[in-house]
């Protein structure tokens, strides 16, 4: 199995799906960074709905949409790539053009907006990784992987920060600011389209005799549910935590959401890169003991109260990170490893199932746990997480490739229309 220990951002661009579509990742989690943050603020000021109806209207549409997935990856599996990401993002575009067009106080017509944006969000993962999956190879995929989060979070927070300098101007800006994501939507769909990848459909028969049957990864996709809640710490528990035990400053809560994103954007390559001397599956299970010492951490630091509490959870927010950044760099690159290609997208498909659930449970599980005190919340983290890691370890692959032959079956499968 060939280990990647140099970072070279040429091959990592090609290994990305190549220039264009890295441009097209950048520009579509830009106009991303310019909406989603806001997209409750939206429906609060401009449509003038309640907040639990927007909330709900919001939730319904992350839960609804990820029914699309298993069409999504039946969809990938007949060889389709860059043309599942294009959709994905043009489905989004629809979203943001019926959130322009709802009128105020129609909370249905927000809803149907949020679905659709909540299926572009489940779709893509699943149909990136896919993407990536066929132009890269073992251990340069990781890095691929890798290096397509890290550009998405840092186009990410600009779009965030761009739009929270805009936010002075109201409801207009609001508005304004929905519509320029509309466009960097369509923009973005049009480069990844213009990518024409596609595999072969003749590399899944070869694959048939070559990869015996498609592994379950019933412990993997269990405990995703589980290790995905780390996405939501930074920007759910953290600040409850800061604020309503604490009592100390929101500028904590955003100073160390900031530091997540830019460890996120600096880290996730080389940490990835790091770990690939090492089993995916063992990194994954470290990236779980890493996590969970992390909430062991954050239960130590409450315990400090007032004046030394916060400092202290910001200093053990930075291996949280780690810890997220461990897990996001193994768990998709897990499962491409362990599928084989004829089902690489209902595998993808199930996983990003697993995922949408983890984020879409793990809002209340955490705001559940809070009031019952920071044992009842971090301790149960802690140990849902270490149970979760040890499922993984133990876990056997059935059904799994040497990368080698899987590289040599898929280069054989890769086709570029036009």
């Amino acid at each position: 199995m060939a280990i990647t220990t140099k970072i070279r951002p040429r091959a990592l661009v090609r290994a990305s799906g190549g220039p264009r579509y890295a441009l097209a990742l950048a520009v579509d989690a830009l106009g991303t960074g310019l909406l989603r943050p806001f997209l409750l603020l939206y429906g609060v000021t401009v449509l003038r709905l309640s907040a639990p109806a927007t909330g709900v209207a919001m939730t319904v549409g992350i839960v609804v949409g990820l029914v699309c997935m298993p069409a999504v990856g039946r969809w990938l599996d007949r060889g389709a790539r860059s043309t599942v990401v294009a959709a994905s993002m043009l489905v989004r575009a629809l979203g943001v053009a019926l959130l322009l067009a709802t009128p105020a106080g129609h909370v249905w017509l927000f809803a149907t907006a949020a679905l659709f944006l909540g299926i572009g969000n489940q779709a893509w993962p699943a149909a990136h990784a896919a993407l990536v999956a066929t132009v890269a190879h073992g251990r340069e995929r990781d890095a691929a992987l890798a290096g397509g989060r890290a550009l998405r979070n840092a186009a990410l927070g600009a779009g965030a920060l761009l739009a929270t300098a805009c936010l002075a101007g109201g409801t207009t800006a609001l508005q304004a600011l929905a519509a320029v994501t509309g466009l960097a939507y369509l923009a973005a769909a049009a480069l990844a389209w213009s990518v024409h990848l596609r595999a072969h459909p003749a590399a899944a028969l070869t694959e048939d005799t070559a990869d015996g049957p498609a592994p379950r990864m019933r412990a993997l996709l269990a405990a995703n549910v589980v290790y995905v809640f780390c996405l939501n710490v930074p920007e759910i528990a953290l600040p409850l935590v800061l604020v309503t035990q604490l009592h100390a400053s929101p500028v904590w809560s955003a100073a160390i959401f900031v530091a997540n994103t830019v460890l996120v954007v600096t880290l996730q390559v080389p940490v990835t890169v790091l770990m690939s001397r090492f089993p995916r599956r063992t990194v994954l299970a470290l990236g779980g003991v890493v996590l969970a010492g992390s909430y062991l951490g954050f239960l130590a630091a409450t315990s400090l109260g007032h004046g030394w509490g916060a400092p202290a959870v910001a200093t053990v927010s930075v291996v949280c990170t780690i810890g997220e950044i461990i897990y996001a760099g193994s768990a998709t690159a897990l499962v491409t490893a362990l599928a084989p290609a004829r089902v690489l997208g209902r595998a993808l498909a199930r996983f990003e199932l697993s995922t949408g659930f983890g984020l879409a449970v793990s809002p209340a599980a955490i705001t559940a746990l809070a009031p019952h005190g920071p044992a009842a919340l971090w301790g149960s983290l802690a140990a849902a997480t270490l149970f979760s890691a040890s499922a993984v370890a133990t876990e056997k692959d059935q059904g799994t490739r040497l990368d080698g032959c899987q590289s040599g079956i898929r280069r054989a499968g890769i086709r570029r229309a036009g």
